[in-house]
């Protein structure tokens, strides 16, 4: 039969580092989505300023150039229309669900972990219960003639 040592308090120690990564990998994926926001303001259009009409928005484009604005609503300012803020918006949309895929999974595996040491502990004071309701159950009369002295 597999034995089990599981040090509950090792495990929560643990579980305390692992929500600390978990919390850097938001933080900087907070801070891509950020960076990403403002490379595609700073990036501008594909002419250059002089040969820029202002449509009445107050956006930028070229003559012949329409254009496309963010893909992704929320993740590029309105203000970017360019083809980098395009295609940043586009690269941010089809990452978000791999963004989403990493936090699900570190959250499932630190409530996994945590669920699975409660339950080990709660088996433990089960087998705890089991035993004493059995040592209760003894006959200690039947066991007084069985190799003592009479």
């Amino acid at each position: 039969m597999a034995s089990w040592d599981i040090q509950p308090q090792g495990v929560q120690g643990q579980l305390k580092v692992v929500g600390k990564h978990a919390e850097d990998l938001g933080d900087v994926l907070r801070a891509l989505l950020a960076d990403m926001q403002e490379a595609a303001q700073a990036a501008g259009t594909a002419v250059p300023g002089s040969q820029a009409q202002v449509l009445p928005s107050g956006q930028p484009v070229a003559a012949g150039y329409k254009p496309v604005g963010p893909v992704a609503p929320g993740l590029v300012p309105h203000g970017a229309t360019g083809p980098v803020a395009v295609a940043l918006a586009e690269y941010a949309k089809e990452r978000q669900s791999d963004f989403k895929a990493m936090a699900d999974r570190c959250q499932a595996a630190v409530l996994g972990a945590a669920k699975a040491t409660n339950e080990y502990v709660e088996g433990d004071l089960e087998a705890a219960r089991n035993a004493q309701n059995a040592a209760r159950a003894v006959r200690v009369d039947a066991l007084k003639g069985f190799g003592g002295k009479k």
